[in-house]
């Protein structure tokens, strides 16, 4: 059957009263087994269809990590519709634009998740909203209409094409904004059957997923490969390094995968390290951002299992470079070799293709069919079925791949995307600021950290670094706020009479380099 929502099936035939799903996001944990997600996944296609809703109609999605998540998700796809699945760290502005330009018609959103996402939801009007305790006002309670929908003969699903869309997620691009990510039901299925024909999970695998389930590290690096092959997922509501641990142990988890940060704050707990039992433990992945090969080694020492470095991308579909199929190992700071169904290539800046270093171009069935919504964008990046990934890497002689950076001067934070012009706009918008910049500063836990340097309005009331600081972390996502921030009186500029972003980062990493790096160690 072309269709996600379908995905795990074959798990579900083999292996109905298996667990699929550990949610620990309330007391007592909640366990769902394989039967029963098949059944309440069917229910949401029949509700959403019996309310009217068509194949390729959109649905926002603000959900914390509980099994709900997945059910809402992939029940959807089965009726056909596009789940817009939202980063639930963004802030009012963000959001309502992402709703927006999807055209959303219907909308899942757990309210303790976001405090904006109720009111950008109502500004709306949707007739389908529905939520989950506490109720707002006018919403739809989604249990309870879940609950009227039992014992429903199985969902009849919509015929697909195989460009038909599957879901609609959103990631930050070239101009500031989000950009909607179209991934198709036939593009993730192959991905699917690529990773079942060459890197099988276990069916007995038990995956830990702390990443926010709207992330792609927690979607491809756990939900979809452990389901589909009959493993178990357990979900923890949010990261807390003992917890994660403990939890680890508990549940006899054989892996684990999270952004390098969640990572360097698990080595700095050596009691529990030292004292739990985690010998079901067989690797972690690090993925998301950059990761330092010292704590790939500190890693794999502390737990004494296999520790890889991860890549993907969402516009790529899939993850399209991982271990070789040899059984070579994977040199560190490596993140593998490139599949072997699908093409990469390397180029320079003039698009010539270049044997060991360049800008990562992809092509395979899984490659986004283009951006939603922003043709321009789709002829600049997508030509002849090539993705340009916008990633620099290097590529040795036994055909490894490495990370080196991104073409544009978006970073990343702790596995968040930041581009500076949103976290410059959020500044600007305060009246005692006339112009600021934002740049990176290394950061031994989150990679990169912004920065700012701002330059105060004339006649200005006395503004000061903290209350600008205050007031980036009240209007937009904590992860982007500028952790120092420099009052100038004037920009550097350059010759034709911009910000020279090359001065400024120089004069902040001079001024707050080593400040940051003491900071970040200490936390």
């Amino acid at each position: 059957m072309n269709n996600l929502g379908y995905w795990c099936s074959r798990a579900v035939e083999r292996y109905p009263e298996r667990l699929a799903i550990i949610d620990l996001s309330r007391e007592p944990a909640r366990e769902v087994r394989y039967l029963e997600l098949d059944e309440r996944m069917d229910r949401v296609a029949h509700l959403l269809a019996a309310r009217g809703l068509s194949p390729g109609d959109r649905v926002a999605m603000a959900i914390g990590n509980r099994f709900e998540f997945v059910e809402i998700m992939y029940g959807a796809m089965r009726a056909g519709l596009v789940p817009v699945p939202l980063n639930t760290k963004l802030g009012r502005e963000t959001l309502d634009y992402i709703v927006r330009d999807a055209s959303v018609v219907a909308a899942f959103v757990e309210p303790s998740c976001n405090r904006f996402i109720v009111d950008v939801v109502n500004a709306l009007a949707l007739p389908h909203r529905f939520s989950f305790d506490p109720i707002p006002a006018g919403w739809l309670d989604y249990e309870e209409n879940l609950r009227g929908l039992e014992g429903k003969a199985p969902f009849e699903p919509p015929a697909l094409d195989d460009e038909h869309p599957s879901f609609q997620p959103y990631t930050s691009g070239s101009t500031g904004k989000p950009k909607g990510v179209v991934l198709t039901h036939a593009g993730q299925l192959w991905w699917i059957r690529c990773l079942e024909k060459y890197w099988p999970e276990k069916s007995n695998a038990v995956a830990l997923a702390a990443v926010p389930l709207y992330h792609k590290n927690a979607m491809a690096g756990a939900i979809k490969p452990l389901l589909q092959s009959g493993g178990t997922v357990v979900l923890l509501p949010d990261f807390e390094p003992r917890r994660f641990l403990r939890t680890l142990s508990e549940y006899g988890c054989t892996q684990a995968g999270a952004v390098p940060a969640v990572f360097t704050k698990l080595l700095q707990h050596e009691d529990l390290v030292e004292e739990l039992d985690f010998s079901k433990l067989e690797s972690f992945s690090l993925g998301s951002a950059p990761v330092q090969k010292e704590l790939l080694l500190a890693v794999r020492d502390a737990f004494g299992v296999k520790v890889s470095e991860s890549y993907g991308l969402t516009e790529g579909g899939p993850v399209m470079i991982g271990p070789p199929l040899d059984g070579r190992d994977v040199p560190f700071g490596s993140c593998g070799v490139a599949w072997p169904e699908g093409e990469v290539k390397l180029v320079d800046a003039n698009g010539t293709e270049q044997p060991h270093e360049g800008e990562l171009l992809v092509k395979n069935p899984g490659v986004t069919p283009g951006y939603h919504n922003l043709p321009d964008v789709n002829e600049e990046r997508i030509r002849d079925g090539w993705l340009a990934t916008g990633d620099l890497f290097a590529r040795d002689e036994d055909g490894f791949f490495y990370f080196k950076g991104r073409t544009d001067d978006m970073f990343n934070c702790g596995g968040e995307n930041i581009y500076p012009k949103e976290v410059e706009d959020l500044l600007l918008s305060h009246p005692d600021i006339y112009d600021a910049a934002v740049v990176p500063v290394a950061h031994p836990v989150k990679g990169h950290v912004p920065v700012a340097m701002a330059m105060r309005a004339e006649g200005a009331a006395s503004i000061d670094e903290e209350t600008l600081k205050k007031f980036c972390l009240e209007n937009g996502p904590a992860y982007a706020h500028p952790r120092r921030i420099v009052i100038v009186d004037h920009l550097p500029l350059n010759g034709v009479g911009k910000v020279d972003r090359g001065v400024v980062q120089r004069e902040l990493r001079q001024t707050l380099g080593t400040e940051i790096a003491e900071a970040g160690k200490r936390s």
